[in-house]
């Protein structure tokens, strides 16, 4: 395993959490995999991470430093190793677009993870707590992704 692009939406909430954490984590346990994120949609390219994702993170030791919203792209269905989905309409996407030899690479983030929940949920039109409890959830999953590696 050499790379893992995470994909949401807008690539500035959920996805975008999901590369800091599991960047930090893989490197903190001595893993030289990339990580990146996208999004189904480019509606925030090139932007950053929606502030209240960066001071959540931030608070727990995750570094936001140089992450831009991008549009997942179809040079990424052979670039990446692992593409994991924030959550299914994310999944249903990339299944559409994704070239036949390259689908089982994809996958759900928390499932991947170990957890029984299936989708990490759109924390964007909601409170702080939604990102809180996101970045909770990511955090667990990122923790079973890197057992699952090791």
């Amino acid at each position: 395993m050499k790379s893992i692009l995470v994909v949401c939406m807008g690539n500035i909430c959920r996805s975008t959490t999901a590369e800091a954490v599991l960047r930090t984590k893989l490197k903190q346990r001595g893993f030289n995999i990339k990580v990146d994120s996208a999004g189904t949609t480019d509606y925030h390219k090139g932007d950053k991470p929606d502030p209240r994702a960066i001071s959540i993170g931030e608070k727990k030791g995750y570094s936001f430093k140089g992450i831009r919203s991008r549009k997942v792209s179809e040079k990424d269905f052979a670039k990446f190793d692992l593409i994991l989905a924030s959550d299914q309409k994310n999944l249903a996407y990339l299944s559409k677009r994704c070239p036949e030899q390259y689908l089982a690479k994809l996958d759900l983030y928390l499932p991947a993870g170990g957890l029984a929940e299936q989708e990490i949920p759109d924390p964007y039109y909601g409170s702080v707590q939604g990102f809180k409890q996101v970045l909770e959830m990511i955090e667990q999953a990122s923790d079973g992704i890197i057992e699952r590696l090791s």
